[in-house]
């Protein structure tokens, strides 16, 4: 397997592709993917993320508490620390087997470590556990640019455990989860998001009409607040964008290349489900070439590359 390692930049993760055989041999890699690549975590200082950690490790030394078990491990995969990160899940689940938000966030590392069963088993899980009533506000590891949490519990389990039938290419099931994650997207975004990835599940499923429809509920007065590239994947499906537009993006992003594997993943779909599979796949092709490679538009370009190669 080609060896790459990844640098944070201002909290960004940044591709450094080159072999580094002393970190190989002291660690196992973070993540190996579907193309036969492995990622490994930055062994470079950032000084937020190595603070943020360093309050969570003290809490929990103070207080072993479910909640401190969540932000330990939340603030180990900020750093790439995966599978850190889900032992300190794991070892949570074992203090406390009811905590359907230790199974969400473990669930969410198997995704990015490509373990779509073990995350599959996690988030079904956590809906099982969960109460449906009353939404609980998840807070952000990363505050947003209002600085308020916008995505709730209920909305992850549904919508992570919909992206990992996705990405198996289990697409009846991936319809059902995110029915359920529309019934709790109570804001402009989580709609959005839910909506992106509904569409695409339904057209990998022939299902024209049903997609069709389902763009209506994007409007051009809605207030996008985090989710902006679904919400032009979206103005793409529904043809009020051009495709060159939603795939070249510009410095005036704040993330390039996180819009790029977003975007683009969209953009090779448009290509799939207008029948040009050798454009997709270049496109495809593009995303993994990125540097956010726990992006879901990333792993999903490497699931479907890994099938259509």
């Amino acid at each position: 397997m080609k060896r790459i390692c990844v640098l944070l930049l201002a909290g960004a993760l940044v591709a450094c592709k080159e072999n580094n055989p002393k970190q190989a041999a002291a660690e196992a890699a973070e993540v190996y993917s579907l193309l036969g690549l492995e990622y490994y975590a930055p062994t470079e200082p950032n000084a937020k993320l190595d603070s943020n950690l360093a309050v969570a490790q003290k809490n929990f030394e103070a207080d072993p508490s479910e909640e401190n078990y969540i932000w330990l491990g939340r603030r180990l995969a900020y750093k790439v620390k995966y599978n850190q990160a889900i032992e300190v899940f794991t070892n949570g689940i074992e203090q406390y087997p009811n905590s359907y938000k230790l199974y969400r966030h473990r669930g969410h590392r198997y995704l990015s470590q490509r373990k779509f069963d073990a995350a599959i088993e996690d988030f079904e899980k956590a809906a099982e556990l969960m109460p449906a009533a009353p939404i609980e506000i998840e807070p952000d590891g990363v505050p947003n640019k209002i600085n308020q949490p916008l995505s709730s519990t209920q909305f992850n389990v549904w919508y992570h455990l919909g992206l990992a039938h996705y990405l198996k290419g289990e697409f009846e099931k991936a319809e059902q989860a995110y029915l359920k994650c529309m019934d709790v997207s109570d804001n402009d975004d989580l709609i959005t998001a839910t909506v992106d990835w509904l569409y695409m599940t339904y057209r990998r499923q022939g299902k024209t009409d049903e997609a069709a429809k389902l763009l209506e509920k994007i409007t051009p007065d809605m207030t996008i607040v985090e989710n902006d590239s679904y919400y032009k994947r979206l103005k793409l499906y529904q043809g009020a964008l051009p495709v060159d537009s939603v795939l070249n993006v510009n410095s005036t992003n704040s993330d390039v290349d996180l819009a790029l594997a977003t975007q683009g993943y969209g953009v090779g779909n448009w290509y799939l489900y207008n029948g040009d599979t050798a454009q997709a796949i270049s496109v495809f092709e593009r995303v993994v070439g990125g540097k956010h490679f726990s992006a879901f538009g990333f792993i999903a370009a490497e699931a479907d590359l890994a099938r259509l190669r």
